[in-house]
């Protein structure tokens, strides 16, 4: 076989692949008479085919290299941020704390430097000293004040009759509606505390004219006719009562019907043209089976009639009552505890 001018030894640029694959070319074309062109075409390919290998070569080279640099720097990025915020919280507390330990310490200020945690710890050590001191403070007046305190457990023991001493009663004048609003406060006369568990209760009776089939009670609650009531969210399940101090319980007589109206015809005055002589016996022996009472008609022409309102603390004793003038139905609508104001 013959070789042109063009051929490579096994030395020169061409490695061993390209050499075979020259030779393969060969054999396949030995008896093919190439077109025009074919040897440029082809002296063209094979560097074209050496310059792309290198390429793709040098491109993974680079996709690894940007990989093993790019990771370490997250990493390394995240962990700096990290320490970062770390040592800011640091310092933001560590300032914090040093402010707060110059506000509270007697005469004291607070240093920046490298003393500020020092600082920090005593101004820490004294808020809490000091905030305990306040909770102590605290605790020690609701014992020892007058006024009642909230209770959910009894820390005394329950109010006897004889430590609620003698309650008292009021009832305010009629509103434009006719409705009666009033008080019974009950006074720890005691020296010791006591704790009232219920709110007792509270009874209508009626007097004079009063129907007592058409008067009855109702607790208050929200957005009833009693507006004038406290809200039933200021009432309190039980009380501490401390000596000296002092709970309520408040009620609205609220009427349904006026009192009824006297009959004309039973005038309580007699007529003097048909009234018996009075020197005679028969007027003496009539005269109190005319069945009108007089004190049982106002001047208003309106039949006399009341309601007692008692209340009886938890236990049912002491017990007190206000009388609701000119009230012959209705409802008494009362609260549970409330605080005295």
């Amino acid at each position: 076989m013959n070789h042109g001018p063009d051929d490579q030894s096994s030395t020169g640029e061409f490695d061993s692949d390209e050499l075979a694959l020259r030779r393969m070319l060969q054999q396949a074309v030995q008896d093919v008479e190439p077109r025009d062109g074919t040897l440029d075409h082809l002296r063209k390919a094979v560097p074209a085919r050496r310059a792309r290998k290198r390429q793709a070569a040098v491109g993974m080279a680079a996709a690894a290299l940007f990989i093993g640099t790019a990771i370490p720097a997250v990493v390394h990025v995240s962990t700096t941020n990290t320490s970062a915020n770390t040592s800011n919280a640091g310092h933001a507390s560590q300032t914090q704390g040093g402010a707060g330990q110059g506000k509270e310490a007697e005469g004291g200020e607070s240093t920046s430097g490298g003393s500020g945690g020092k600082v920090e710890d005593k101004g820490k050590g004294e808020s809490k000293e000091e905030d305990k001191g306040k909770t102590a403070g605290a605790t020690s007046g609701s014992s020892s004040g007058a006024d009642p305190s909230a209770s959910t457990a009894a820390s005394a023991p329950v109010c006897t009759a004889a430590q609620l001493g003698t309650p008292t009663a009021t009832a305010d004048a009629a509103d434009s509606t006719g409705t009666v609003y009033g008080t019974f406060r009950i006074t720890n006369g005691s020296t010791a505390g006591c704790t009232v568990t219920g709110p007792g209760t509270v009874t209508p009776t009626a007097q004079g004219a009063a129907d007592s089939s058409k008067i009855g009670t109702v607790r208050h609650v929200s957005g009833d006719v009693a507006a004038g009531l406290p809200d039933p969210s200021t009432e309190v399940a039980q009380l501490l009562l401390q000596p000296g101090s002092s709970y309520d319980v408040k009620f609205a007589w609220v009427p349904s019907e006026t009192c009824p109206t006297s009959d004309p015809s039973t005038d309580p005055t007699p007529d003097p043209s048909t009234s018996p002589d009075a020197s005679t016996g028969e007027g003496s022996s009539t005269g109190g089976d005319t069945g009108i009472s007089t004190q049982l008609v106002t001047e208003d022409g309106s039949t006399d009639g009341s309601v007692l309102v008692t209340y009886s603390a938890e236990g049912g004793t002491p017990s007190v009552s206000t009388t609701v003038s000119n009230a012959c139905a209705g409802t008494v609508y009362w609260t549970g505890l409330l605080t005295s104001s």
